[in-house]
């Protein structure tokens, strides 16, 4: 049983009542190398920013990810690097870690798909699915490589997309079209091990997910979801009207979950078989959450069960559009099929892609910035703020090194850095470095604070909507509007004749640094430590809209200059990264 007693909620600011529980996944980053700018803005980082925010409310917040590290590509990739897959997978796993860390992904848990949680649930949800009904054993006609001497599933496969003719779709989808496929639906197949085209097709006996008898049942699930954003849904629909289809759970592989009998030994017939990566990888955010719980001395029950707590929880799922298909189909076959009381996902965040320049990101071509490069040219904060406020929400972006400069140079160094350090520098100079006393606060204060009342609710409500972009924009304006207070201020003026008046400007001036930290740390968390630290602020929560919001900061707390926030970007700096990872052809 789930031990409730384990369960204590933070508790808000200004408020006597726990409040809801947030659950958060994003798409498992997979094992085969380090990723790339791309999976970061489509996942991975939405999902970080999402979480802070709702952490600085004050929410009880479970950000959980991991590697996923079954499949196909994970025995081509050690192969390549000549390591046994377990070692190769245990590498990399540590690499993705440590990159995260370094981009300030804020994981309460980042497990893997091969430990020993995933894989007893695993076998646990293909039991009760046989027990109802829903899986069956089937001999298959699977493509077999001659000069391998092994079958071929999925991924050691490719050839050309029935449907749009894309040269180069794998046996799982097409990355073109988005169709999932199987092996033998591709024209011109080809073995990705060793580029053989002599194939044939043999039998072999495999389970089958019968998704066609619950094709009722998802479809419902999917329709009550009505304030899904339209790209998630329609997506989902789009399959579902296609016409659901039975599919294989099992793989001809030796690295994966394998198949076991109703004993738990090995299955008669199905020696050596394991479950496909797609059945086993989404079973991980459960399995993440057991690893979670197991090494903090916590429940995870209650995140997941409806029976054992899980009715206040609310979860959120990010992911690329390319990942949305297996999440609104084929998992929640698993889930609403097992006929068990798990929690389902309340809201599912999809991206579109971010491309490169006119391109895509290819992990397995090398095209683009990967996570590691992209931190030794610039901090994190940088690319948080690039791939947050200008990310791939409602279609396709492209990167440039032009449009990176200007961001960065605009938005952070003219607007945002350039305000902080010249109010604190000029506290420094004239107020002996202290938040000055004297005063009284005027119209033009009393019109600001309306203003950016009115800017905090915009991003409030932006980043509860998860529109990433609006809520950037609305950070943007919020700072513009301390940028403008100044020029109208003007306290270095007012100094010469009024040194209360000029107070009351840098007063409110130092309220806004401690503010425009606290708004900026979902997205930018050092910049805004930073920020905070030069006016003696240590509190980052979300500010409550009926706060206070320009009279926060004692009088006479210290204030120091910070060493510049964000440098510009030169144009010589782009020369020398177009030429390195190239750029516009």
């Amino acid at each position: 049983m789930a031990r409730a007693d384990l369960y204590i909620p933070q508790l808000p600011q200004n408020d006597r009542k726990p409040m809801s529980r947030i659950l958060i996944t994003s798409a498992l980053p997979y094992i085969n190398g380090i990723k790339h700018l791309g999976n970061l803005a489509g996942s991975m980082l939405p999902a970080d920013v999402y979480a802070r925010f709702k952490r600085a409310q004050g929410h009880e917040t479970l950000y959980i990810c991991a590697t996923d590290e079954h499949g196909t590509p994970a025995e081509l990739a050690a192969a390549a690097a000549g390591q046994d897959v377990q070692t190769y997978c245990d590498e990399q796993h540590e690499i993705q870690k440590r990159a995260g860390e370094a981009f300030g992904l804020s994981y309460d848990w980042f497990g893997r798909s091969s430990n020993a949680a995933n894989r007893r649930l695993t076998q646990h949800f293909a039991k009760v699915l046989e027990d109802n009904g829903l899986i069956e054993e089937r001999v298959d006609r699977m493509i077999y490589s001659i000069d391998d001497q092994r079958f071929l599933p999925d991924r050691y496969v490719e050839g050309t997309c029935p449907h749009c003719g894309h040269v180069g779709a794998r046996g799982d989808q097409c990355d073109n079209c988005g169709r999932l496929l199987d092996p033998t639906d591709l024209i011109a197949p080809y073995s990705s091990v060793s580029g053989s085209t002599n194939l044939e097709v043999r039998d072999t006996r495999h389970l089958y997910l019968l998704q066609t008898k619950i094709e009722g049942r998802i479809r419902e699930w999917i329709e009550s979801k009505s304030d899904w954003q339209t790209l998630a849904r329609s997506i989902a629909l789009k399959h579902l009207d296609e016409g659901l289809i039975d599919r294989g759970i099992t793989r001809d592989l030796k690295w994966g979950v394998p198949v076991v009998g109703p004993d738990g030994g090995p299955r008669p017939g199905m020696e050596g078989k394991v479950f496909y990566v797609w059945f086993d990888a989404p079973i991980e955010y459960i399995g993440a959450t057991e690893e979670w719980a197991e090494a903090n001395g916590r429940t995870w029950r209650d995140w997941w069960r409806l029976d054992e707590g899980a009715e206040d929880v609310r979860y959120v799922q990010f992911m690329g559009k390319d990942n949305v298909a297996f999440h609104t189909v084929s998992f929640p076959a698993t889930i609403l099929g097992s006929g068990e009381p798990w929690k389902t996902v309340d809201t599912l965040k999809a991206f579109n892609w971010l491309n490169w320049y006119g391109g895509k990101f290819s992990t397995s071509q090398k095209r683009g910035v990967f996570m590691d490069q992209a931190l030794e040219l610039l901090p994190a904060d940088y690319w948080r703020w690039r791939l947050t406020a200008y990310g791939p929400e409602h279609s396709d972006s492209a990167f440039t090194w032009e449009d990176f400069q200007a961001s960065t140079n605009k938005d952070l160094a003219d607007v945002l850095g350039n305000f902080v350090n010249r109010i604190v520098k000029f506290a420094e100079s004239k107020f002996e470095g202290v938040v000055p006393e004297g005063g009284e606060p005027g119209p033009l204060e009393q019109k600001l604070e309306a203003d950016v009342r009115a800017g905090l609710a915009e991003a409030t409500e932006a980043f509860e909507a998860m529109e990433f972009r609006k809520a950037c924009q609305a950070l943007r304006a919020v700072w513009v509007l301390g940028n403008e207070y100044l020029q109208e201020a003007a306290p270095w003026t007012a100094f010469k004749t009024d040194v209360d008046r000029a107070a009351v400007g840098v007063r409110t001036g130092l309220n806004l640094v401690a503010l425009f930290a606290r708004i900026a740390a979902p997205v930018m968390p050092v910049s805004a430590e930073k920020i905070a630290a030069a006016v003696g602020e240590t509190d980052l929560a979300w500010p409550a809209l009926d706060a206070n919001l320009l009279d926060q900061l004692p009088r006479g707390q210290k204030v120091a200059a910070a060493e510049v926030l964000f440098k510009k970007i030169e144009d010589v700096q782009v020369a020398e990264w177009s030429e390195r990872f190239g750029g516009a052809q």
